[in-house]
């Protein structure tokens, strides 16, 4: 009663004055974020308004598919969003980005590691449009309870005595990209017959799948509602910590290395805004609060040089040396064409 007491006179105070109550709280405007849920830290959303007079104003999506209409039209003007690799491939290649300032971006200069740009120019050649916030692998989360031999390849998402305990990926690229791997193909296969001969192996997977999913693998394992699923290594973190039974593999035959940026997009209003919340994220004790909120890899040298748990700081899931596995992939955009197929075989696999 309180607090509703003090809303309404506050409310009725800034109908008449433009003072107090919170009305020049935010003295240097607005940035609009779009970022995939639960991806960070709210509280340095609260330290950003507190440090720099900008308000937040922040929105949240599932998916990269999901995310890129409403960039593409344009009816949402917003300012940051953090898009996946072959992701900001695409709207560069659409010109739905605008280009960074890097003098604005100190922190973003000094602290992310050198060989996160290297890896992002395969889809942001120069470097001209995005910043890494977070990267990993996907593999497989198996419960050690569940699950009593080695996994060590996705065929183990075929076997029937793990019929109705599997989880797979509600996500177009992802769940293709077993598929194709499965087969010894490319992730980034563009080629009908490969996308065929993988759409019919997934059809063939599908009676033994509990669900598709997202975000909710991560519920389900830890519950102990299914032995196997396919995970994001941040989200394989975090369930650790809930369920001492689960454990991440890699699969022999290869998988996705991915990494998600801070860009700006094109028609943005508020773009000096939108580069200082970049650098504000980019900031070490700020990406390390949201490496410990999110549990994903941090390309920020600064905030893993402060952690301190050990186990962590040297974990082989949130930092892989990748260079013991093979047929690692990065994932890119394939075009419209593709896209297109992608999505109908899809739907074939779905309507099965």
């Amino acid at each position: 009663m309180k607090k509703w007491i003090a809303f309404t006179l506050c409310a009725i105070l800034t109908s008449t004055v433009l003072t107090g109550c919170g009305a020049d709280k935010y003295p240097n405007g607005k940035v609009y974020v779009f970022n995939w849920g639960e991806y960070i830290d709210t509280e340095t959303l609260k330290m950003f308004e507190d440090e720099t007079g900008i308000e937040v104003i922040y929105d949240e999506y599932d998916t990269n598919e999901t995310m890129y209409p409403k960039i593409e039209a344009g009816a949402s003007n917003y300012d940051v969003i953090c898009p996946s690799d072959y992701m900001i491939q695409k709207l560069v290649e659409n010109d739905l980005l605008a280009e960074l300032n890097w003098d604005n971006l100190p922190n973003a200069k000094a602290n992310i590691g050198a060989q996160y740009y290297e890896q992002s120019q395969a889809f942001d050649p120069g470097n001209k449009y995005s910043v890494p916030y977070c990267w990993g692998t996907v593999g497989i989360l198996y419960n050690t309870s569940m699950v009593d031999e080695p996994v060590t390849s996705w065929s183990i998402l075929w076997d029937e005595k793990y019929a109705d305990n599997i989880l797979m990926q509600d996500s177009v690229r992802d769940l293709f990209m077993v598929g194709l791997k499965m087969l010894g193909y490319s992730m980034n296969s563009t080629n009908a017959a490969e996308l065929q001969e993988a759409k019919e192996l997934l059809i063939e997977q599908k009676p033994l799948v509990q669900a598709y999913v997202i975000d909710q693998v991560r519920d389900k394992m830890i519950g102990n509602e299914a032995a196997l699923g396919v995970i994001y290594s941040g989200e394989a973190i975090y369930t650790q910590r809930e369920n001492p039974d689960l454990a991440y593999a890699i699969p022999e035959e290869g998988t996705n290395v991915w990494i998600d940026s801070w860009c700006v997009p094109k028609n943005a209003e508020n773009k000096e805004n939108a580069e200082k919340f970049i650098d504000f994220m980019c900031r070490g004790d700020i990406a390390l609060m949201n490496f410990e909120y999110i549990t994903y890899s941090t390309p920020n040298e600064a905030a893993r040089a402060l952690i301190e748990d050990e186990d962590i700081k040297n974990s082989e899931i949130a930092f892989p040396d990748l260079s013991q596995y093979s047929n690692l992939e990065t994932f890119s955009y394939l075009g419209d064409e593709a896209d297109t197929l992608y999505n109908e075989l899809w739907k074939e696999i779905k309507s099965n």
